[in-house]
């Protein structure tokens, strides 16, 4: 049974002038599924998010949203919300206004529109009659997702919502998307925050310049990196650094904090030789207390693949 897809793009490609934000772009996120989205700066992302909330047209390709082909003369489906570039609020009104006038503009009757829901979904009733002048950057980005979820998105789209968030609302959004995920909604999160798309995300696609350099699961990512540093600490670091020296395949990169009696230690190694090192340190009796990448697979992909991109152009 094929998986039911909430985006379907092939060859999507936009032009604004002689610039070309989108080149041949593929790109298919299931429902239900949290899709991060990934590139530097220029590299397409806010042009594909603006695609996907009907703001502009493709110049060719195909795009299918919740099953509808839209583009030229075919407009997005309903079901779809989000937004770009930070939402649009009233700075004069208050959190609950801005809501209501939401709903006044599509049509809604703002007593029945589920406005104190939403505020509660996102954490805001205890600020919901306050003015948005003085609200921070993190409490709009949590009226940005409650205006989105007014409509009962059956795909989200959002650019950075975790911007400005305290960790303990970020903790809240994370939750409230991981709902709708497993509710069936289809989400496209664009993030310049790593660990955030490492939390939520079951897969992502890393743009650069305006193509796709990967498009696939988390794990398959992971498993294509290079080699990556670990921080390894465990309760002897110089007999730890006598281990990954003898370990095939690990290169000790900072040894010094074990020079020093510390007992941390920098190591270089694909997957399989790390977990050899394990093996050996557990077998001479040293304790792993903490091993962890010092940039997630995630940051190094990114990092290996845009500039792989960059160096071709």
């Amino acid at each position: 049974m094929d998986t039911l897809l909430s985006v379907r793009a092939r060859g999507i490609t936009k032009c604004f002038g002689d610039v070309v934000a989108l080149d041949g772009i593929d790109l298919d996120v299931a429902q239900g599924q949290i899709h991060g989205l990934v590139g530097p700066n220029g590299a397409g992302k806010t042009t594909l998010l603006g695609l996907l909330l009907g703001l502009a047209v493709a110049d060719s390709g195909r795009l299918e949203i919740l099953g509808t082909p839209v583009g030229r003369g075919l407009a997005a489906p309903d079901g779809v919300a989000g937004f770009v570039d930070g939402p649009g609020l009233y700075p004069s009104l208050t959190a609950r206004q801005n809501l209501a006038a939401l709903a006044a503009l599509r049509g809604g009757d703002a007593r029945t529109a589920g406005i104190d829901d939403v505020l509660d979904e996102v954490g805001l009733t205890d600020v919901a009659d306050d003015r948005t002048r003085g609200f921070s950057l993190g409490m709009r980005q949590r009226l940005g997702l409650a205006a989105a979820l007014l409509t009962r998105p059956r795909l989200l789209v959002l650019d950075e919502p975790a911007n400005g968030l305290d960790p303990a609302g970020k903790r809240h959004v994370h939750g409230v998307l991981a709902r709708l995920a497993a509710d069936g909604t289809g989400v496209v999160l664009s993030s310049h925050r790593m660990d955030d798309l490492e939390a939520l995300c079951s897969e992502v696609t890393i743009l650069a310049t305006g193509r796709v350099v990967f498009s696939g699961p988390l794990g398959k990512l992971a498993a294509e990196s290079r080699e990556l540093d670990y921080r390894l600490v465990t309760s002897d670091a110089e007999a730890a650094r006598r281990e990954a020296v003898d370990t095939a395949g690990i290169h000790v990169v900072d040894d010094a904090g074990a020079r020093r009696g510390v007992e941390g230690l920098v190591v270089r190694a694909l997957t399989p030789a790390l977990d050899e090192l394990v093996v050996r340190l557990v077998r001479a009796g040293i304790a792993v207390r903490e091993l962890t990448p010092v940039v997630s697979p995630l940051e190094a992909a990114f990092l290996a693949l845009t500039d792989q991109q960059e160096a071709v152009r």
